[in-house]
């Protein structure tokens, strides 16, 4: 089979290689498309230590049941799936409580580490657990399906997140999970959602895609531009999808008392924040980590037209632009937001 192999920082390519083999409890899943996660853009560069090389990444896919393994049942060939990104164990006290994103020996697909190495899909085949797999309601395309990762990386957020109906939701930045999450918050009933960025064409498509208010935030103070737009400075709850020091400690600025603050991005690994502001003002913080257990209502809220995917897939590209996608991708060319590859 054709696969895109990363061979090096920042260099791939593309290869021959035997199509694998499904053990018992596994399921070969012929490929029809598969997206580049910003975590593979990440580990592309060599610098975050999960993307060692020779690796094939992808854990963003969708595809048709190839072939499954003699313990599998439930499953037939033909069948159009996606799965989790996580391969998850079903037996330690996180996987019995379901929470499978915090499995104690979870791996993920398509990543590789000094400890572990799961071959991904970016490939013309990929072998995952068939546990981990979901089958595709009737009107889901390969390509919404192959959103699905980050899609329920946003409604993870917003599900373990406390909004109430009317609740004004905060989305510091208007990348793809920021967006996705605004959709979660607006599904469990939030108010007025706002978007805050700083490029103004981002703010233009979170307001195609549902949002009440935008604010650039390099353009002034977001406290006062927010008093302006909806009569306070503050909110019920804030989601932040960036990971930086300075949106954390604006996020948490702009929380109300006794608010809620929900961190998805992660760029930055370590950074300070304000005790004493937590504390007095009583914020409660929360991290967000991948999904548990939301893949089955993503997939409904798309096939019911609630939950929009396709605005956030920018090209669609065949598997020998894999190189170029990334470098696209790495280099922040102006209105990208997701590239999916097809085998």
């Amino acid at each position: 089979m054709k696969a895109l192999v990363h061979v090096a920082p920042f260099k791939f390519e593309l290869r021959d290689v035997p199509i694998p083999e499904p053990a018992d409890q596994e399921v070969l899943i012929r490929v029809k498309s598969v997206g580049i996660c910003g975590s593979d853009v990440h580990g592309y560069t060599g610098t975050t230590g999960r993307r060692i090389p020779p690796i094939i990444m992808g854990h963003e896919a969708s595809g048709v049941v190839d072939r499954v393994g003699r313990a599998v049942s439930g499953l037939l060939p033909g069948e159009r799936v996606t799965f989790d990104s996580p391969v998850y164990c079903n037996q330690c006290p996180a996987c019995r409580l379901g929470q499978v994103n915090l499995c104690q020996s979870r791996k993920i697909i398509g990543v590789s580490t000094p400890t572990f190495r799961a071959e991904g899909a970016m490939a013309e085949y990929v072998v995952v657990p068939s546990w981990i797999i979901h089958k595709l309601p009737e009107g889901v395309s390969f390509e919404e399906a192959a959103m699905i990762e980050p899609a329920g990386v946003g409604m993870h957020a917003a599900r373990i997140t406390p909004i109430d109906v009317n609740d004004v939701v905060i989305v510091v930045g208007a990348g793809q999970i920021g967006l996705l999450a605004m959709q979660g918050a607006r599904i469990k009933g939030a108010g007025t959602l706002v978007v805050m960025d700083v490029k103004e064409d981002r703010l233009a498509f979170a307001k195609e895609m549902g949002a009440q208010v935008t604010i650039n935030t390099s353009a002034g103070d977001p406290a006062e531009a927010l008093r302006k737009a909806i009569g306070r400075p503050d909110a019920d709850v804030v989601i932040e999808a960036v990971g930086l020091e300075a949106t954390v400690a604006m996020s948490l600025r702009l929380t109300k008392l006794g608010g809620n603050l929900t961190l998805i991005g992660n760029v930055t690994p370590k950074i300070q924040v304000n005790l004493q502001e937590i504390i007095s003002r009583e914020v409660t913080i929360r991290g967000s980590a991948a999904i548990a257990g939301e893949y089955p209502a993503c997939l409904n809220y798309i096939a019911q037209g609630r939950l929009q995917v396709k605005p956030l897939i920018s090209r669609i590209c065949p598997l020998a632009e894999g190189q170029a996608s990334f470098d696209a991708l790495h280099h922040g060319e102006p209105g990208l937001m997701k590239i999916l590859l097809q085998p």
